[in-house]
């Protein structure tokens, strides 16, 4: 029962009682002038008030029950308003939408695989590999940072810098960057004997990269790498790597003559 209904019952109560003391007024005078005939009406309104004095004490009790719910309701909504600004606050940074991650290089398929060579061959391959520079180390199971951007932040862009670009073609170069990566990274780590013959020299540019103080321990791609499907070496691709710089999901050095973006998390 809430207080406008228990507020228009207490009403209608006085009003009642007013009403009785009004009859009980007229009995008391009717008493004294028929003192034997008005003991059966006493006793009747006597009843009937009792009754009343039972409903008004229910209607206090009901009252008193629903007046100590409200501070613990009270704090059931705050508590809800409050996780409902932290739900809110954690959206600004969820993409509203997530490109598929596309599949990572294979270093064992046919393409990439070196024929079985004899023993003879073996031999002076062993002799080759000694010479061979040691790759860096690689931490097993670290994969690139894929740190999509959000509305917010492409909203918050210049115009000048945003143009035509739109979240989903940006976040899937984000994903392309990261799928570059980490081939790079399976390349580098990947023995002689692994890869295909048109690979090795990439392997070792890739490695002499990751060997400097720039690059030491990140994953990195060069622009080389950048061959699509959502990231490509035109105008649109151009204007997606200054969009990353300035978030800060890459950053770009000049190594030799290699121009190389390394995937940093912002």
């Amino acid at each position: 029962m809430d207080a406008k209904k228990a507020g228009a019952s207490l009403d209608s109560l006085i009003s009642a009682f007013n009403s009785r003391i009004s009859e009980l007024q007229n009995l008391v005078i009717a008493r004294n002038m028929y003192p034997a005939s008005s003991v059966s009406d006493l006793s009747a309104v006597d009843v009937e008030l009792t009754a009343m004095e039972l409903q008004v004490q229910g209607i206090k009790d009901r009252l008193r029950e629903e007046t100590l719910v409200i501070p613990k309701a009270k704090k059931v909504i705050d508590d809800l308003l409050k996780q409902q600004k932290k739900l809110q606050s954690m959206s600004v940074y969820v993409p509203s939408r997530i490109p598929e991650r596309l599949p990572t290089l294979n270093l064992d398929n046919n393409k990439c695989l070196q024929p079985e060579v004899s023993k003879q061959d073996a031999c002076f391959g062993s002799l080759k590999l000694e010479e061979e520079p040691a790759p860096p180390k690689e931490k097993k199971g670290r994969s690139p940072p894929l740190w999509f951007i959000t509305d917010v932040e492409l909203d918050l862009l210049p115009s000048y810098m945003k143009g035509r670009l739109t979240l989903e073609k940006i976040n899937a170069a984000i994903n392309d960057m990261a799928t570059y990566a980490e081939a790079n990274a399976q390349i580098i780590a990947a023995p002689k004997k692994k890869l295909a013959e048109n690979l090795w020299e990439k392997a070792l540019e890739l490695r002499d990269i990751a060997m400097t103080e720039a690059v030491k321990g990140k994953h990195f791609i060069i622009e080389s790498d950048i061959k699509g499907p959502a990231l490509k070496r035109d105008n649109t691709g151009k204007a997606i790597i200054t969009v990353l710089r300035h978030l800060g999901r890459i950053s770009e050095a000049r190594i030799g003559h290699k121009r190389v973006f390394i995937l940093v998390r912002p």
